[in-house]
């Protein structure tokens, strides 16, 4: 799911600072920039978006202004220095709310929740062909179809792909969520697996590409389910 994103500042370090920062989130587009807030209004009305990023003190229009009078309004984040507007940015409906100076992490985990608001239900939703999953450095994009094995290493969780072995905060339940269903089996508690990737099962063990990885007990008949055997 891709966001497509306009950002409204009249303090040029902010506006390229967040513009920069929307540049390193693959799910993330940047359509337009504006310096002020009355320029908005006739863009989104030809162009529609999913993500605005909102200064609030602006000449002739603030941003509160504008999200009073704009309809119908985009997922909006507001970005500002002032902490006083927070009360009036959640009574209309606001995604997050950003105090300047803020980080990289935490646009990154505002940019999540508005993601995560605009995705469908899991029981409805049509299942992407892959996953972006956050390293400490970067985001890294993984093709369903080229992941060989996840393995749960505490807090953390293993993809590992033929290319790649990525490292990423996330439970194996959690993983487990975003996976396609007919793709993908548990086979221990600290493991799943693709189906199609297994190359043999023999003594207690899955075996793909070198790795054996073993069957727990309470994971074992639902395997043999869905090799059917």
């Amino acid at each position: 799911m891709t966001l497509r994103c306009i950002t409204v500042d009249d303090e040029p370090f902010s506006l390229a600072k967040i513009n920069g920062f929307i540049a390193r989130v693959p799910y993330l587009t940047l359509v337009a920039s504006f310096s002020s807030a009355i320029e908005v209004l006739p863009y989104v009305k030809q162009h529609p978006v999913e993500l605005l990023f909102l200064d609030i003190q602006m000449e002739n229009l603030t941003g509160i202004e504008l999200l009073e009078i704009l309809d119908p309004k985009p997922e909006v984040i507001l970005t500002t220095a002032h902490d006083q507007y927070a009360l009036k940015g959640y009574e209309l409906n606001v995604s997050d709310y950003l105090l300047k100076p803020y980080s990289f992490e935490r646009f990154l985990k505002a940019t999540e929740k508005v993601l995560g608001r605009l995705a469908p239900a899991p029981a409805e939703r049509c299942m992407d062909e892959f996953i972006f999953l956050k390293t400490e450095y970067k985001l890294e994009k993984v093709r369903f179809d080229e992941i060989l094995y996840v393995e749960s290493r505490g807090d953390y969780i293993y993809v590992v792909t033929p290319r790649v072995k990525v490292l990423t905060l996330m439970s194996l339940k959690g993983m487990a969520e975003k996976l396609p269903l007919d793709s993908f089996v548990r086979v221990h508690k600290s493991y799943i697996v693709a189906v199609d990737k297994i190359d043999a099962i023999e003594h207690g063990r899955v075996h793909i590409r070198g790795s054996a990885i073993p069957i727990g007990d309470m994971y074992r008949e639902k395997l043999w389910q869905r090799l059917s055997l």
